[in-house]
């Protein structure tokens, strides 16, 4: 009864590993596509639009090289309450 248990568990880790995996290079190459457009040229973004190119960037992943272009032309982040 283990030995079954304990494949049937293994079968389930196959699967987050694999979305894991997924992931883990779907940002890679979304950041390897920030780079190539320069996004990173001259340092970090300064500005909340130069982020959220960045972040769109690599959210969009693989796509970018289907002709996906994301930006982020102007954004405002919230102001702490005092």
């Amino acid at each position: 009864m283990r030995d079954y248990e304990s494949r049937a568990r293994a079968r389930r880790g196959t699967g987050s590993r694999l979305f894991g995996l997924v992931l883990l290079i779907w940002l890679a190459v979304g950041l390897l596509a920030a780079n190539q457009r320069n996004h990173f040229e001259g340092g970090p973004p300064v500005s909340c639009a130069g982020w959220g190119t960045v972040a769109a960037t690599a959210l969009a992943g693989p796509l970018n090289y289907l002709g996906l272009n994301p930006k982020v032309s102007d954004c405002a982040l919230p102001q702490p309450s005092e």
